[in-house]
C-alpha cells in the first residue's frame, strides 16, 4: 500500500501488540517528531540555581549581605547552592565551617529550605536550597528599604533652606 501511494511505512509504536504502523513521508513525520521534542521543551520549567559562596572568617555584615543576595534569590522562585571553601590550615577545623553554614540556613530557613543535610565535599561544604511555596514564605525584607528610598524626609527639605539663606548673606557682605 505505502508503494501504490508514494509514501514510507513507518512504525510507530513497536512494543504493540501488534506493532502500529503508518503510511506517511518520512522527512515529513521526522520534522513533526522534532517540533514536538521542541514544544515539550519550552513547556519544562526551567532550574534555575544561583551560588553563595561563604568563607569560614566571613564577617557579619558580608555574611548578612550574602543572606540578603540569598533570600533575593529564593524570592524569585530560585534554588540557591551554599558553598563554603576550606583554605590551609582551616581544613583541620571543619567544625567552624560547618557553624557558619548552619547560621545561614538558620538565617534563611523563613524563605528556604535545604535539600540534604550539608555535606563536606573535597575542600569545602555545600548545601542546596530550595525555596518554600509562596504561601508559606515570610514577606520579601527589600520591600520595605524601597520604601524608606522613595520618601522624601521633612528634615532634608528645611535643610536646603537654611543652606540658601546663608548663600545669601555671603553676597551681600561681598
Amino acid at each position: 500500500m505505502a508503494r501504490e501511494r508514494g509514501v514510507d511505512l513507518v512504525e510507530v509504536a513497536e512494543k504493540a501488540d501488534p506493532p502500529v504502523c503508518r503510511l506517511v513521508d518520512f522527512g515529513k513525520y521526522q520534522y513533526e517528531q522534532s517540533k514536538k521534542k521542541k514544544e515539550n521543551k519550552k513547556s519544562q520549567h526551567a532550574n534555575r540555581t544561583k551560588e553563595v559562596q561563604l568563607s569560614v572568617k566571613i564577617d557579619a555584615n558580608d555574611l548578612q549581605t550574602k543572606k540578603n543576595h540569598a533570600i533575593d534569590f529564593l524570592c524569585e522562585d530560585m534554588k540557591v547552592k551554599v558553598t563554603l571553601r576550606f583554605r590551609g590550615r582551616e581544613n583541620a577545623h571543619t567544625e567552624v565551617g560547618f557553624e557558619v553554614v548552619k547560621q545561614f540556613l538558620t538565617d534563611v530557613e523563613a524563605w528556604g529550605h535545604p535539600d540534604a543535610p550539608t555535606k563536606k565535599i573535597g575542600r569545602g561544604l555545600i548545601v542546596m536550597i530550595s525555596p518554600l511555596p509562596k504561601n508559606q514564605r515570610a514577606e520579601h525584607p527589600g520591600h520595605e528599604k524601597t520604601k524608606l528610598i522613595h520618601e522624601p524626609d521633612a528634615e532634608e527639605s528645611d535643610s536646603e533652606e537654611e543652606f540658601d539663606d546663608d548663600d545669601h548673606d555671603d553676597q551681600h557682605e561681598a
